[in-house]
């Protein structure tokens, strides 16, 4: 066994099981998927409505991560920057762009990073070899093809994952499919998400499968009511994806019995699903509110939930600048923040027509 690989073996569970973020955390989904850091919302919005959503149409070119279909003609000449404090020294940072240009048409740029800070290194006596870090990014080009209320589109994606100077390589494709109602504030999307290959293995290991996940929502925005509300079916190419414990086997309950876990088919279908709403109080000012009810039943502690699997967020404009904020609460250990600030950068290029 390589070096590189023991301590791939080493750290690679722990730091997958504190990145608590992921709706296909380690356990649930068998832990043996590469690029498992595709599977968590890169921005403010998309953390806010519970981490999965398919269907929110609107300016925010960062939805496209949700659905490569949300590309719509809202977003054209906006850029957005969001930075996402995790749990300990995990940090990730995202940039996304939309173009719209008469030869290529709307296109969708986005580049994310993930960081894990610094570990110290040990060979296998046990002395100190000094530090490593451990990161990983993602560069994804989105292109939507929009005929009437039907929009379909496609994002090819690069993934890097690195630890210690040894990397893994992968290529992945999501594709997604919108319809919007054209008369009312109502859309359904679907979207098939982190299709591909590993090119290239960490050194010493096997290829892993990517993490794959289809998902299915609708969002409904009510005549002369300021709610919109959504919901999206996650991970629907596996209807099991409930997670016992094998810890609990052999532990005693209050009535001094032995605990035997067991899944319930309702348990197994309620797990599919991620709520959202977004309250619109102004042009200026929305509220929203997400919960997954996955991360709520897979990370609550055995005596409360601690919050586990709810989001709360805000959204505000000044001038030409929208700031989004939202905390997700995953574990009694403490809850993540990401922010998010965009604008449009179409008068900044826009050239000057006396020129």
């Amino acid at each position: 066994m390589t070096h590189a690989l023991r301590i791939r073996i080493g750290i690679g569970s722990w730091l997958l099981g504190l990145l608590l973020s992921g709706p296909a955390a380690l356990a649930q989904l068998g832990g043996q998927r590469a690029f498992s850091f595709l599977t968590l919302p890169p921005s403010a919005k998309l953390a806010g409505l519970g981490s999965a959503n398919v269907s929110s149409y609107d300016a925010d070119v960062t939805m496209l991560y949700g659905n490569p279909a949300l590309l719509n003609e809202q977003m054209d000449g906006r850029a957005s920057l969001t930075y996402i404090d995790y749990l300990s020294d995990i940090k990730q940072s995202t940039a996304t762009y939309v173009h719209n240009s008469d030869r290529l048409g709307r296109l969708g740029f986005g580049l994310t990073y993930l960081n894990y800070g610094k570990f110290e290194q040990f060979d296998p006596a046990g002395n100190p070899l000094g530090e490593f870090s451990v990161n990983e990014y993602a560069l994804g080009v989105t292109k939507s093809v929009t005929t009437g209320p039907f929009t379909m589109a496609g994002t090819a994606k690069l993934a890097v994952s690195g630890i210690a100077g040894n990397h893994a390589l992968g290529a992945l494709l999501d594709a997604g499919g919108l319809f919007k109602h054209p008369t009312k504030d109502f859309t359904v999307g679907l979207a098939v998400k982190n299709l591909g290959y590993q090119f290239k293995p960490y050194t010493g290991a096997d290829r892993e499968p990517m993490p794959l996940d289809v998902q299915i929502g609708a969002s409904i925005k009510p005549e002369h009511m300021p709610l919109r509300m959504s919901i999206t079916a996650h991970n629907l190419q596996q209807f099991d994806i409930v997670y016992l414990d094998s810890t609990q086997r052999g532990a005693l309950d209050e009535n001094n019995e032995e605990k035997k876990p067991k899944k319930t088919v309702g348990d197994q279908i309620a797990r599919h699903f991620v709520v959202g709403g977004e309250l619109i109080l102004s042009k200026n000012f929305n509220v929203r509110i997400g919960y997954n009810h996955l991360r709520r039943r897979e990370l609550r502690l055995d005596t409360r939930s601690a919050g586990a699997g709810l989001s709360f967020g805000v959204t505000f404009r000044i001038s030409q600048f929208q700031f989004d904020y939202t905390r997700a609460y995953y574990h009694a250990s403490g809850a993540s923040n990401y922010f998010t600030l965009s604008r449009s950068l179409a008068s900044i290029f826009q050239k000057d027509p006396g020129s």
